[in-house]
């Protein structure tokens, strides 16, 4: 496991679980787990430089933190935004989307899952090499 060259509060964690729908290498640490009292998720998740996830949707919808590097977002049929340390991208729910690093640029970003536990993410398929660029 790489340890990521840019500096952020959280553990980068472990090569991340769910990398079956994330194009590239991937790392998460659980922060908080769902449970009764707070109905939400809260992860790390760090993206070596090119990798991302795939088209997904949340139907809870999903809140991004932006620690640091630079990263992607884009919503399907609109233009990608470029992250940077301290943005917040609030995802609605059932809304297309995929998030990842920039090409030459590591990326970490704290995932809050929303409305849970009736908040299911949806995969979809890979995003292109053309649709990242």
């Amino acid at each position: 496991m790489k340890k990521a060259p840019i500096d952020t509060v959280f553990n980068q964690g472990e090569p991340n679980p769910y990398g079956e729908f994330f194009t590239g290498q991937t790392y998460l640490q659980r922060l908080s787990a769902n449970n009764d009292v707070w109905n939400s998720s809260i992860a790390n998740v760090t993206f070596e430089p090119s990798a991302r996830t795939n088209w997904h949707k949340h139907d809870g919808g999903q809140i991004l933190l932006v620690l640091a590097g630079e990263g992607r977002y884009q919503e399907r049929g609109k233009e990608i935004r470029i992250l940077h340390k301290g943005d917040v991208v609030r995802i609605p729910p059932d809304v297309e989307h995929w998030h990842g690093a920039a090409p030459d640029s590591w990326f970490t970003h704290i995932s809050i899952e929303t409305n849970l536990p009736d908040n299911q993410t949806t995969w979809l398929a890979p995003v292109s090499d053309t649709e990242y660029k």
